[in-house]
């Protein structure tokens, strides 16, 4: 089924949308949708992967362990969390914290493609595997494609590992991502050379879904 919310103007409004939606079986076992929080003006949006137990249990992306992490590395570049906008790819959580399945992913990409448009903002930060993969379209690792701000959909994209990633590998994750975060900075303050590649397309791209790279297709509708 074709889903497009093209029509709707206002982050709340689709907020409210998602919290009755039913497009996958992720649905039947949440508390709440955890749809975004923060600035819906945000010249930064940060995209992770799919909300936790605590986020779950709260409604809100990022409040567990990882999500306090991520406050402090952003606090320590002068983000402050209330001043940008943070997401996940999928709004419900996942049984046992198990990855998102590609059918799930899809079904949350409509709403994702519309909070980037809405929010508008000048840098997209993707943590982790999943939301770098499916936001660049690229089946390349995040170990290989952090460490650059990538031209995207007019804007820039900068991969970093999920922070989840630093609380198991320690100090030498933790100090990529402030790398990373360092050079979301640049971004901001005007003084960044883009990475050549890859490069999103600025198209709408419908992916075949029996292809490995099916969850990728985010500007094709699903």
């Amino acid at each position: 089924m074709t889903v497009s919310f093209g029509h709707i103007q206002d982050i709340a409004e689709l907020s409210l949308i998602a919290r009755t939606c039913t497009r996958c079986p992720l649905s039947e076992g949440r508390t709440n949708v955890v749809f975004g929080s923060g600035s819906v003006t945000a010249d930064v949006m940060v995209v992770g992967e799919g909300p936790g137990q605590q986020e779950d249990e709260e409604g809100v992306p990022f409040v567990g362990r990882s999500g306090r992490l991520l406050t402090s590395l952003l606090t320590e570049v002068g983000l402050e969390r209330d001043d940008v906008y943070i997401a996940n790819v999928v709004k419900c959580r996942p049984p046992r914290n198990r990855d998102p399945l590609p059918a799930e992913i899809d079904a949350c990409k409509p709403y994702l493609r519309r909070q980037i448009e809405l929010v508008d903002p000048s840098v997209v930060i993707t943590l982790g595997n999943f939301s770098t993969k499916l936001l660049l379209r690229t089946a390349t690792g995040i170990t290989r494609l952090r460490g650059v701000a990538y031209e995207w959909w007019g804007r820039y994209l900068v991969p970093t590992f999920h922070p989840a990633a630093a609380l198991r590998g320690g100090e030498r994750v933790t100090n990529d991502i402030r790398s990373d975060l360092r050079l979301v900075r640049s971004v901001i303050d005007g003084r960044i050379p883009s990475g050549d590649e890859p490069q999103a397309n600025d198209t709408l791209v419908s992916v075949d879904q029996e292809q490995e790279s099916s969850q990728m297709g985010l500007f094709g509708e699903s």
